[in-house]
């Protein structure tokens, strides 16, 4: 079997089963099914212009989540400030009709970062369930619908979140848990929750107080399944199914916000610090213990990203760094390929038939080549702000910009 549907298996058996094509995926969680944002499909239309759209839905509320896809359905959050409401909003693929949408938990605002939502986490399917994470207050909320009716199944509040940035953690699906990162400034804690019912599975007590938004990345790394989080102002590696940790990096700062990812070819994975300084990482993740000083295979600060996630593709690695600056490294070595001004992003990166597509702050979708050398294939504009990550499922694409959710692509069967 292909060991990229192997490690969507781990990530929950989140391959697309339900639908019609072998190279047809699921988007079912943060970042897609290998939680890298990665796209093995090939029928993806390249062409992501809003006058072109299959269909353009205005959603209620507000909120920067990204939606995620399974079967015939759409599925992402969203807040209603004045009522206090926190959504769940599901619609259909086809024609963007909204068909339920569903409060999952009422309460007190947090306090945000001015561009941060009160609903900023990306929800996670299994095509049975769907679990979303919010913070009420300061309490961090972890919930499970029916994927069918949208009725609730169970909420558990698991911890409290300290910080007045917001709250943006994704839950992770790896087997039977829900894993859900809680670092801030307060009591900070990582936690397995049962997907059937909530309870606690297996839960670490952090040490440190530093917040953190970077969602798990699950894989099979130097021969062993490892849960790779950036929080508790160290990268560590766990064991997803019992929470032990494996190895750990010290620093390099306090905060972060991407997501890690991982070059299989080069063997390496990288992480990135966001505050008060940003450095990026490349470490060999076959360590044990203490490995601050022994598996760093490189570092750089000036491609460092803030918040968008970076993407592997071939022998490359690519960044946008606060100032909207895209960095490509030869990922092996760290060697600056070329670097060019695209705009300030907070959407994560996708990799669509060997390009990557970009979306910036201002709505405007750059098509880049990878390479030794800058190549952009194609540029469109949605004219709407967009901080969300692109969806893409049995080709389809899914962009949430703050209004409006667009779909791009043909009817699906």
């Amino acid at each position: 079997m292909n060991k990229n549907l192997v490690f969507a298996m781990l990530l929950g058996g989140l391959l697309a089963t339900a639908t019609p094509t072998a190279q047809a995926e699921a988007w079912p969680c943060w970042r897609g099914p290998r939680g890298d944002g990665t796209c093995i499909e090939k029928n993806v239309p390249a062409k992501w212009d809003p006058a072109g759209a299959l269909w353009k839905t205005e959603l209620p509320g507000h909120g920067h989540a990204s939606p995620i896809v399974w079967g015939g359905r759409v599925l992402t959050v969203t807040a209603l400030p004045a009522t206090q409401q926190r959504v769940l909003v599901c619609l259909d693929r086809n024609i963007g009709r909204i068909l339920w949408q569903r409060t999952v938990v009422r309460g007190p605002l947090e306090k945000l970062h001015k561009e941060n939502s009160h609903a900023s986490g990306t929800p996670a399917t299994d095509g049975k369930r769907i679990y979303v994470t919010f913070r009420v207050g300061d309490d961090i909320v972890v919930a499970a619908h029916d994927f069918a009716s949208g009725e609730q199944l169970w909420l558990v509040r698991p911890g409290t979140h300290t910080g007045g940035w917001g709250f943006s953690n994704e839950p992770v699906l790896y087997k039977d848990k829900v894993i859900v990162d809680g670092d801030s400034k307060g009591k900070s804690f990582l936690i397995a929750l049962g997907r059937e019912d909530g309870k606690t599975l297996w839960r670490i007590d952090r040490a440190n107080k530093g917040i953190s938004y970077s969602a798990p990345l699950i894989r099979e790394l130097a021969g062993r399944t490892q849960l790779i989080q950036c929080g508790d102002r160290c990268v560590a590696s766990f064991d997803p199914d019992t929470g032990q940790q494996l190895w750990k990096i010290d620093g390099p700062s306090e905060e972060f916000v991407a997501t890690p990812v991982y070059s299989e070819k080069a063997g390496l994975i990288f992480v990135s610090s966001s505050w008060p300084k940003r450095f990026l990482l490349a470490i060999r993740p076959n360590g044990r213990g203490d490995v601050t000083k022994t598996h760093i295979a490189w570092q750089d600060t000036e491609g460092a990203p803030y918040v968008p996630s970076m993407i592997v593709a071939d022998d490359f690695l690519l960044s946008v760094n606060r100032s909207g600056v895209a960095f490509c490294y030869e990922a092996a070595t760290g060697k600056v390929l070329w670097q060019e001004k695209l705009g300030r992003h907070h959407a994560s990166p996708v990799l669509v038939g060997g390009q990557v597509f970009l979306v910036n702050d201002d709505g405007e979708v750059n098509v880049i080549k990878p390479g030794v050398q800058f190549e952009r294939i194609a540029k469109y504009d949605l004219s709407e702000s967009c901080y969300a990550s692109p969806a893409i499922s049995d080709g389809q694409v899914f962009l949430r910009g703050f209004k409006h959710l667009f779909c791009f692509g043909q009817k699906v069967n």
